[in-house]
């Protein structure tokens, strides 16, 4: 035994074991994600359930069984359930039943001994709506144009209310949306006028002009938008509820409606493909409970795309300063530890600092400097997109400066001697030897940056990051991006769904989902670094010989 210890065998079989327990935790993770977000997307059967109540009054309850599981009987031996229980054990399954003006949760626990039927009704439907969540039931009537039409025409209305939905969003944020912020930059021009002094009459009668011109655009658009919004609030659909009540529900709040029951295998793909389409490129919806994702996503790209471009050439000079010009010294030990120690700061105490130094004192003097008119509302004096890039540049810049340093390290000091043998510049040498051959060791410390930079949460929530933002970063208005605006996240909208929601059993499947998409995108841009890594080491590889 104790020869095969000195020959170092069991620590290689202790490490190759370590290594593949954690593969194993990692594939595992990835598992559950990936089966738990993706079932979020299938259409569901529409179950109906006969029961009776406590009561032993008959009830029935529709919807789509979200999950099961089996309780002890004696949990619920002091309640009356109305049935007899002759097992240890009891079945209940959660359903998700919508319709949230009949009753007050969307979701409701049944137990399996009140069930008296089971059944899958063809013709039981999923209305999808813009607010007030899922209504399930039956079509009782469609009423087109105040008289009651075929229910074949349901496709073919939903189809004109879409397209009708469309042109009303293209007018409120894009044509109404330019206005509106054009006459806010008119607004501001002319405070700007007033504290310089320099507002006379021809100017005032200028900016009044233009108001002017830009109000009758705006009266115009306005006309279209409620024409718009009167042609597609006139049509309606009666649907039947599981208690027999009658709901009247306006195209204008409908997105879709599907009958799952009906649907083929194929039919089902196709949902579960339109699904995840909407999932990514649709807006949020009731408090993100519901709806896409889309501004997260972009608020997330966005932001380590700064990050990247700010921390790159921070750190990558730091580095080549550390190791090709610092004296070696103790000041410079003192610089390598404190650069060392910098990764282990909690990423809260970043945030903090990020608010105080960022946001209040540089955002706060800019705003004094650059923004006197806007005063008192800051323009850069608050929580940002540039602020949050700032703040994660700071919090992994210790991640590319100890690789880049790594990198050059490896490179022999007779490749440096030998370009200065040659005549080459220091600065030459640096530029066309060096860094070069440096290069995949930087991306590998680019990489680790934006694995860490896109699932940091805490500090974003003092820095820039909201629950809900009205507008994106970057739109068609001058300057195009807005450096300043409040983002989404998608780390944020995991906390804030799973966390934060009224409703936790419908949040349950979409913090899956939205796990989901996050892994995928971080996958997607380090996937992206390392072929750009792997390039530029084969690109190089001949310097290094």
């Amino acid at each position: 035994m104790k020869d095969w210890f000195k020959t170092g065998s069991p620590w290689v079989w202790l490490s190759a074991g370590g290594v593949s327990l954690s593969l194993i935790s990692v594939v595992g993770l990835l598992w559950l994600i990936a089966s738990n977000g993706l079932s979020y997307f299938w259409p569901s059967k529409i179950h109906q359930f006969n029961m009776v109540d406590e009561k032993g009054q008959p009830l029935v309850v529709i919807g789509e069984v979200y999950d099961r599981e089996r309780i002890p009987a004696s949990q619920l031996s002091h309640v009356d359930l109305g049935v007899e229980i002759t097992e240890d054990t009891i079945e209940r399954l959660l359903v998700k039943t919508g319709n949230r003006e009949l009753v007050s949760l969307d979701f409701r626990w049944i137990l399996a001994p009140q069930i008296t039927e089971r059944s899958l009704p063809a013709d039981v439907a999923v209305v999808e709506r813009r607010s007030n969540g899922n209504f399930y039931g039956f079509v009782e009537k469609v009423i087109l144009d105040g008289q009651e039409a075929d229910a074949s025409k349901l496709d073919e209305l939903l189809e004109r209310v879409n397209e009708f939905q469309e042109e009303i969003s293209e007018l409120q944020k894009v044509d109404i949306g330019a206005i509106n912020y054009n006459l806010e930059r008119l607004r501001l021009r002319e405070r700007k006028y007033i504290i310089d002094g320099e507002l006379t009459d021809e100017v005032k009668a200028e900016l009044d002009a233009q108001a002017a011109e830009l109000r009758k655009e705006y009266e115009v658009l306005e006309k279209d938008l409620m024409a718009l919004r009167s042609q597609v609030s006139r049509d309606q659909v009666v649907m039947r509820a599981m208690g027999g009540e009658l709901v009247t529900i306006n195209f204008d709040q409908i997105i879709k409606i599907s009958f799952n029951n009906q649907l083929s295998f194929f039919g089902k793909v196709a949902t579960f493909f339109d699904q995840i389409a909407g999932f990514i490129f649709d807006e949020p919806r009731e408090a993100n409970t519901e709806g896409g994702v889309f501004p997260a996503i972009f608020g997330t790209v966005l932001m380590v795309l700064l990050m990247t471009v700010i921390v790159a050439p921070f750190g990558v000079i730091a580095a080549i300063y550390l190791h090709e010009y610092a004296a070696k010294n103790a000041f410079t030990k003192l610089i390598r530890i404190a650069v060392i120690n910098l990764a282990g700061v909690p990423s809260i105490v970043y945030g903090v600092f990020g608010l105080g130094f960022f946001v209040y004192m540089v955002g706060g003097n800019l705003d004094r400097l650059f923004y006197p008119e806007t005063l008192p509302s800051p323009t850069f004096g608050t929580p940002g997109v540039l602020w949050s890039a700032l703040t994660l540049a700071i919090l992994t810049l210790p991640v590319v400066i100890v690789s880049t340093e790594e990198g050059l390290a490896r490179i022999p000091s007779s490749m440096r001697h030998g370009s200065l043998a040659l005549g080459a510049t220091k600065a030459e040498t640096l530029w066309r030897i060096i860094l070069p051959i440096a290069s995949p060791a930087i991306m590998t410390g680019i990489i680790l940056a934006i694995a860490r930079a896109a699932g940091e949460v805490a500090p974003l929530m003092l820095v820039g990051v909201v629950k809900m933002a009205p507008t994106l970063p970057l739109d068609g208005n001058f300057p195009f991006l807005h450096l300043e605006r409040k983002f989404m996240h998608l780390g944020f909208h995991i906390y804030d769904v799973g966390f934060q929601s009224p409703n936790v059993e419908a949040a349950r499947p979409l913090v899956y989902a939205t796990a989901l998409l996050l892994v995928t995108i971080i996958v997607s841009l380090n996937m992206t670094a390392v072929n750009i890594r792997n390039k530029l080491r084969e690109k190089y590889r001949a310097l290094e010989h």
